[in-house]
């Protein structure tokens, strides 16, 4: 059994039925048996329940994959919880199995899409209450999923079909999420009393960045500032905590570095001996040499090398790295954040390129070789001009003839039928494969897809059913397309719970029910007839 024990169910049937005999006639109407199914329907009754569930599973994950860099993982950013149920029903219709299959929140959808503030950039503005909020809210929307699901199963087991297998190794739509708690929303404090409001909700995984919380940016933005290691280690201690506290023992920390294009620190560590990690970053901060007597009124100054060094600073105050540094600065964050708690690594690069990925991971993996990385294939990176770019390079230096493609606008789409676009886009296909193979990623997710498309399909219906098309436009673009697909929301009333509804309705008030799947419910009209028939058949009943 995959994740619903039947024992489980039979626990259930004799706890009902000695409470029966406990509470003797005023318990008749409670059937132990839609008890049992009712419990077996809602099998993770805490966001404490899940986040112990899915840490296990993605420890799972992450050992297999040590073991065969094709085990790796992927996920899908959602923004609200319908958006994250149908992306799992999605996975299991298609590809039959959750397996390797997670979700991700993104700081950045809560700040653009779930802020009572309204709109807002992915600067740490938007409610830290917002992150735990949605992470309960999907949830909620998985488990109503599973619900759903067993409950149509169990319809289908009374009229008599042979389900119970599918009952019984029945595989949840629970699986890890990953949670951004971006650079913790304030002081090391702040930031435990956030990751365990985010774990309550049911996070098993929490992402935390080396920005400074106050000034935090976009990791595709400019203008980023950097912390110490020690104020980071100080969070990672925070998070680990916090998952302690709550019982989550391999609650898993991913320790994102933002280090390979911020050129800014607003602190300036002390060191407290030659060589520590005070004075390793100390080192990377840009410096000139000044001698005393040069010194200005209120200057900082360093002692490096036996001289005097003024650090270069900003009219705000913070303080630049040394130009070249940042590869080197990613590195011993990675290091460092491994040595100090962290679980798994996300390096936020200026381009998709797994070359350039590998060049840093494998400097990290000769201290640590079993280090792991999470990956942003951002919808921030142009994809196709940068995997173009790559291959006209390959190209060039294979000695193929380049005159017929203008360097400046390989986007063009009179490149779409060219032997550079399919090759560009047959890296595109293998990226997360070759990425996982060669550049140590563990788990590869798209952080804001759900964002575009509903931006993409709302512009096709729109300019359709505004347009010319009218009602066609819905039709053939949407509602057709659900119905040939099999997509679950086509029932949108049996999606939002009726048909489950109708079946408590029933177990609570028997025959004096009100249903609504009644005969003159439009969405019998969705039913499948072939499928109808065929079970009618099998049930000797004559249409």
């Amino acid at each position: 059994m995959k994740n619903l024990p039947q024992s489980n169910y039979c626990s259930v049937l004799k706890t009902v039925r000695d409470l029966k005999s406990k509470y003797g006639e005023t318990w008749n109407s409670i059937l132990p048996e839609n008890v049992a199914r009712m419990n077996l329907q809602n099998r993770f009754k805490t966001g404490l329940d899940i986040a112990k569930y899915t840490a296990s599973v993605m420890r799972k994950d992450m050992a297999e994959y040590d073991l065969d860099s094709s085990n790796y993982t992927q996920s899908l950013g959602c923004w609200h919880g319908f958006v994250a149920q149908q992306k799992m029903i999605a996975v299991k219709q298609h590809h039959k199995t959750t397996s390797k299959r997670y979700l991700y929140l993104s700081g950045w959808m809560v700040a653009a899409l779930r802020s009572e503030f309204g709109p807002l950039p992915d600067q740490s503005m938007h409610e830290k209450t917002a992150v735990p909020n949605l992470i309960e809210e999907i949830y909620d929307f998985l488990r109503q999923a599973d619900a759903i699901e067993l409950n149509d199963l169990f319809r289908r087991l009374a009229n008599g079909e042979d389900v119970q297998d599918q009952i019984d190794n029945f595989e949840s739509h629970i699986v890890p999420i990953i949670a951004d708690i971006d650079a913790g929303f304030g002081n090391e404090e702040a930031t435990y009393l956030l990751a365990k409001k985010m774990i309550q909700a049911g996070a098993c995984a929490i992402q935390i960045e080396n920005q400074v919380s106050d000034a935090k940016q976009c990791g595709h933005q400019d203008g980023k500032v950097t912390v110490p290691h020690e104020d980071f280690i100080a969070k990672l201690n925070a998070v680990r905590y916090a998952f302690l506290e709550l019982g989550v023992d391999d609650g898993i920390i991913v320790a994102r570095t933002d280090s390979e294009g911020a050129g800014l620190t607003q602190k300036l560590p002390v060191s407290q001996e030659p060589g520590d990690l005070a004075s390793q970053y100390l080192a990377f901060v840009d410096a000139e040499e000044v001698a005393i007597e040069d010194a200005r009124e209120d200057d900082v100054l360093l002692k490096r090398d036996g001289k005097l060094v003024r650090p270069k600073r900003l009219a705000n105050g913070l303080y630049k790295f040394k130009e070249g540094s940042n590869i080197d600065r990613v590195v011993l964050d990675c290091i460092t954040s491994l040595q100090n708690g962290a679980d798994l690594l996300w390096i936020e690069t200026p381009t998709p390129n797994i070359k350039q990925i590998a060049l840093m991971v494998n400097r990290v993996r000769e201290v640590i070789p079993n280090a792991k990385l999470v990956y942003n294939n951002s919808p921030s990176f142009n994809w196709t001009l940068n995997f173009r770019d790559q291959v006209y390079e390959e190209m060039l230096s294979e000695g193929e003839n380049m005159t017929a493609y203008d360097r400046n606008n390989l986007m063009h789409e009179r490149y779409d039928d060219t032997e550079l676009s399919y090759r560009a886009d047959q890296k595109i296909k293998s990226f997360q494969k070759d990425g996982a193979k060669e550049a140590g990623i563990f788990h590869h997710l798209i952080t804001l897809p759900t964002y575009h498309t509903t931006a993409l399909h709302m512009n096709d219906l729109t300019e359709g059913y505004f347009g010319d098309e009218g009602m066609l436009a819905y039709v053939q673009g949407v509602q057709r397309q659900e119905i040939r697909k099999k997509v679950s929301c086509v029932k949108h009333q049996r999606m939002a719970g009726s048909d489950l509804g109708d079946d408590h309705k029933a177990f609570f008030a028997g025959d004096k029910a009100l249903k609504a799947g009644g005969e003159k419910n439009t969405s019998n009209q969705f039913e499948d007839k072939t499928e109808v028939k065929k079970v009618n058949q099998k049930l000797g009943v004559v249409a």
